[in-house]
């Protein structure tokens, strides 16, 4: 998984598998076009080669159901799994499909089937055919959209806090690795979609050249987002107090240090406490920063937070507008606001909504319990939910997080505290509170829309120590014992 230039897809593989931690179980996504095929080919004859490496191959291929004929190379994609003695499973895409955006949609839905087959086998991870081809394309892309320096495809990427997602073949070429298939005898199916320009990546890779910026090595970029990771995650140690799993709360000093440290975490803070899967852009962030270190009292809005900047310190909070209801049938689950995973498991339908626009009585997290296991944690117990009355004027806010303890708010900004209790989730049935026995039954944790379904690992670092602030289970860890050749 080196960044430096192209390297043969042969040497990738070797160099991958000697990588992971073992045993090790790895779900092949392919899809009979030549990079997935390879991908699957290189890994069987490097296993074969290997077997002391204790690791062993299952595959999947996601059918999108998006044009005639997708159903017959699924199966043609089975028969050459079955031919080498590999487990396969195909998966459909089911139901109707988006009118727009059914790219991004059926990104979500290719890694969603992808890792219910990897729970079904048994896999330890996936992997995914992706070349340095796209790497150019994507970087371009980004280019194409933003002056800021992009760091492109990730090598690896952590999916619903459950699967890493990795990337063995990203510096390796097409070419490369068709002349592999070639030598092998093999072809591979040609999907008409890569050729038609009404997508942007298509149109990208006609205008891309041999000698395209895009070609530049992006290993210092990959460094330097490492580094804001760790220094983000030291930042939050020094710097960060959460207070009842809803007010934020930054000290004086974490305002004084380096610039791009502190637009690294602000942003990624926001987006957090905003419910949102992305840090808000440029202009936005210009402005925030400029806010936060001029020193001046007063309050800002941005990505559906509220900054509170006194002389204590800096307050952070979901706004209170614009939060939306959400209806969960017996046995659904659900994100609300972007910022709370919910798991109905009462007989009855539950309603949740803003505090604020409920009733001052509503559900919080106790503190005596973890992330269900529907989150990863291993022999956690259920959530243990509840009722109470938040009192919203002078007293202190008695909602705490998982595992947290309960926070008494004298002392903390009275605006802040109503701000952060009008945002909280309150759940009814009927229009009404539920009850013990059904809250019992009711899974409430915190959820991170800019990491918990994808995390890319130069994240990881301050997204694991964000959780811990959270008092979550942490982050599944890279199952990799080295990247480029240093022990992990």
């Amino acid at each position: 998984m080196s960044a430096e230039g192209t390297s043969s897809p042969r040497l990738a593989i070797r160099q991958f598998l000697h990588s992971l931690q073992s045993p090790a179980r790895i779900l092949v996504a392919i899809s009979g076009g030549s990079d997935s095929t390879g991908l699957f080919l290189l890994l069987d004859e490097a296993v074969k080669a290997e077997p002391h490496l204790n690791i062993s191959l299952c595959a999947a291929t996601v059918d999108h159901a998006l044009r005639a004929g997708s159903a017959d190379e699924a199966r043609e994609v089975a028969a050459l799994c079955t031919s080498l003695g590999i487990a396969h499973t195909i998966m459909t895409w089911q139901g109707e499909k988006p009118k727009t955006g059914i790219m991004a949609a059926a990104r979500e839905a290719r890694y969603g089937l992808l890792a219910e087959a990897a729970e079904a086998f048994g896999a330890d991870l996936i992997v995914t055919g992706h070349t340095y081809d796209d790497q150019r394309e994507t970087l371009a892309m980004r280019g194409v959209r933003t002056e800021q320096v992009s760091s492109g495809i990730g090598d690896g990427v952590l999916f619903d806090r459950r699967f890493w997602i990795l990337r063995p073949l990203l510096f390796s070429s097409r070419a490369d690795i068709r002349a592999f298939l070639k030598e092998r005898g093999v072809g591979w199916i040609d999907d008409p979609s890569n050729e038609d320009v009404k997508y942007e990546r298509v149109r990208i890779r006609r205008q891309l050249s041999a000698d395209a910026d895009a070609e530049r090595n992006i290993s210092a970029v990959w460094e330097e987002r490492l580094a804001l990771s760790a220094k983000g995650a030291e930042w939050l140690d020094h710097h960060f107090k959460l207070h009842g799993g809803l007010l934020g709360r930054v000290m004086p000093d974490g305002l004084r240090q380096d610039r791009a440290v502190l637009d690294y975490v602000l942003g990624r803070l926001t987006a957090v406490f905003g419910g949102q899967p992305f840090a808000p852009g440029r202009a936005h962030m210009e402005r925030l920063l400029s806010f936060v270190t001029g020193g001046e009292p007063g309050r800002m809005t941005v990505g559906r937070v509220v900054f509170d900047l006194r002389r204590d310190g800096l307050y952070l909070t979901r706004e209170s507008r614009g939060i939306l209801p959400m209806t969960l049938r017996p046995g659904e689950a659900g994100v609300w606001d972007g910022r709370f995973y919910v798991c109905n498991g009462s007989a009855a339908p539950i309603a949740i909504e803003a505090a604020a626009t409920h009733s001052p009585s509503f559900l919080c997290l106790s503190q005596e319990s973890s992330a269900p296991k529907s989150l990863g944690a291993e022999g956690a117990l259920p959530l243990r939910m509840d009722s109470f009355t938040a009192r919203t004027r002078g007293g202190w806010i008695p909602v705490t997080s998982t595992g947290m303890r309960e926070h008494h708010f004298g002392r903390l900004p009275k605006a802040a505290c109503k701000r952060a209790i009008a945002s909280a989730p309150a759940i009814s049935a009927q229009g009404v509170p539920v009850s013990p026995e059904s809250a019992a039954a009711i899974h409430l944790t915190p959820y991170f829309a800019p990491f918990d379904r994808f995390l890319t690992r130069f994240d990881f670092i301050f997204a694991d120590r964000l959780s811990a602030d959270f008092a979550m289970v942490p982050y599944a860890g890279l199952p990799l014992r080295s990247i480029d050749g240093k022990t992990i």
